[in-house]
Formats: C-alpha cells, structure tokens, sequence
C-alpha cells in the first residue's frame, strides 16, 4: 500500500479521519506507524497529501489530513479486454488501474467461456476492490470506469468506431508482422483478447472498423503481462 485511500465516510471533520478496517491493520502491521508519524493519503476521485497520526492502536487509527496536490495523470489509453478467467479478472483489473488506465471495457469472444459471465468477481463491489487494490499500489486515487459488454458484435460494430475517432486503434494478436509502435503522442484504443487470441472473424471485425493489429513478439504472455508490456512500449 504505498497511498491510504479515504473515503468520505472516513471523515470525522474537514481534516480528520478516523479508520477502522482493513487499512488499519495495513498501516499498523506493515507500516508500523505511530502517533506522530505522516503516511501518504489520498481521497477517493481526489486529491492526495499527507496525513499525521494522532492516535492508533487495535481498534481505530485517528489521523490529521492535508489534501494538496492532484493525483498522477492517466495514461491516454482505453484498454478493450477480452473477459478474462475469473481468477485473472482480479489481477488485470488491479495491474491496470496501478498503471493509470481509467477505461476498461470487458467484452466477450468466441474463446471467452459463458460461465465467466456469472462470476461473482464481475460484481461492481469487487471490481472496485481491485481498482482500489490496484490505485493503492500506484498512487492514486481516481477509480477507472469499468465496462462490461456480453455482445461482441454489437459493441465493436457499433460504440468502438465511436471510441476510436482521433485515437490510435490497436489489436494485439499472435503472428502479426507489424510491431507495436514505441513512444505514441497521440491517445489509443488498445484490444487485447483472450487465451488464444480472437478468432479470425472477430480480427476481421476489428480490422474493418480500423484497427491495427499487432504482435507481442514470440512469446505468448499471460493478459496481465500483456497489457504492462503493451502500455510499457506504447508510452
């Protein structure tokens, strides 16, 4: 945890917050932290400073806040995911919003199993436990808008060429020729499928609407190190 994200229920006045849950035992078992003691703290969807240990011990960590400075920027992507397997799903949505994506669009594919659609980790409440998982680890504090689109050909066909105006378009797909670009300067729609990549026909779909497609290289990476490796080259 290297950023204490507070809630507006943490508040106990303007410029103090009192904690009881999970961030507590973090901060007293991890940190270490005593009365006296800053730790870094950021307000969910705003703005991040410093905050002064007051009083801690076993059942509440009360602390003084100072709110300062705005969060990192984001990085100028809006990531396209195939819906990965359940027991990914919570390392992908985590991995990207650490890294700054705040648009995730979940869709399906042919490769994409129906049961994954009935996992209890596609709730909103747990894929806004991994954002915040996933913004503690980067320091941040703004929640990536989630997504989630049942019918592939409907939203390709018809919201992505929306999406993709003025914007890079990219499809990372086994055995292209084409490399993905280093050091973009402009935003970028960037698709990712499942294991084993799209099938062909979803590939042509993409291709029509204007994507790119592009290769990862030789070696086949799991989603979560795709998408680093991706947006690691891409900027």
């Amino acid at each position: 945890m290297n950023i204490v994200l507070l809630e507006p229920g943490d508040f106990v006045d303007e410029k103090r917050v009192r904690l009881l849950d999970r961030r507590l035992d973090h901060v007293r078992n991890v940190h270490r932290v005593s009365a006296g003691d800053e730790l870094r703290v950021g307000l969910i969807g705003g703005r991040i400073g410093r905050g002064t240990v007051e009083q801690i011990d076993e059942n509440f960590l009360e602390m003084t806040i100072c709110l300062d400075a705005d969060p990192p920027a984001p990085l100028p992507v809006r990531l396209i995911l195939a819906l990965p397997r359940p027991k990914v799903l919570n390392r992908v949505i985590a991995a990207a919003s650490s890294m700054g994506v705040r648009e995730i669009d979940l869709i399906n594919a042919w490769r994409v199993e129906k049961a994954y659609w009935d996992s209890p980790r596609l709730s909103e409440q747990n894929l806004r436990q991994q954002s915040i998982l996933g913004l503690e680890q980067g320091g941040d504090t703004v929640l990536p808008a989630i997504r989630l689109h049942r019918l592939f050909t409907p939203f390709v066909r018809d919201v992505v060429p929306r999406m993709i105006d003025g914007y890079l378009a990219l499809l990372a797909h086994p055995g292209q020729q084409c490399e993905v670009p280093r050091n973009v300067s402009q935003p970028a729609v960037l698709a990712i499928g499942p294991e084993g990549g799209f099938i062909q026909r979803e590939v042509d779909t993409f291709s029509d609407i204007g994507f790119t497609t592009v290769s990862l290289g030789t070696r086949i990476l799991r989603v979560e190190t795709a998408i680093a490796f991706l947006l690691g080259r891409l900027f």
